[in-house]
């Protein structure tokens, strides 16, 4: 059997709760410290005392807050995203592009959607310079900027949604 395989024991352990009440036991260790004891735990005193002093409930409600704050952050930084006074600049253009969409008067991207929106591709590509791949370049930094197209919209199910394809068949 092998030698000093068990720990010291102490007999005359000394046992000290938060409380200030002490007493006496066998233990490992000379000295025993304690939040909570049999005099002072709710459920022996009959006290209704709550004995979590960093307040959960506190901290959830903290964690709430901030959820929300950053879930209005979102959704604000989503919204400017998708604003029509966005400058034409935002959607990364280039130098030449966005020098001849504002020969154009065309500064912001309110401008290009009316455009897109009344004229069709056919009011972007007859300014001058602007052409297919001009145009293409223009759609494709709207939708990266989640903007929806003149004619991107897609009918949601229901009735409308068979009785669109049988009216263009007609």
């Amino acid at each position: 059997m092998k030698s000093d395989l068990h720990p010291k024991w102490y007999p005359e352990a000394q046992v000290t709760c938060a409380c200030g009440n002490t007493w006496t036991t066998g233990a490992t260790v000379p000295e025993i410290r304690t939040d909570v004891c049999s005099v002072c735990h709710p459920f022996y005193s009959g006290e209704q005392r709550i004995v979590d002093t960093e307040g959960q409930v506190d901290r959830f409600i903290r964690r709430l807050r901030a959820r929300e704050d950053t879930l209005q952050e979102v959704e604000r930084q989503k919204s400017s995203r998708t604003s029509p006074d966005l400058p034409v600049a935002a959607l990364e253009l280039g130098a030449r592009l966005e020098g001849l969409l504002g020969e154009a008067g065309i500064s912001k991207v309110g401008d290009l959607l009316t455009i897109l929106g009344e004229k069709g591709d056919d009011g972007l590509t007859s300014l001058r310079g602007v052409g297919l791949k001009a145009l293409a370049d223009i759609k494709k930094g709207l939708r990266a900027r989640g903007f929806v197209l003149p004619g991107d919209e897609v009918p949601v199910g229901g009735a409308d949604a068979e009785e669109a394809p049988a009216a263009e068949a007609a």
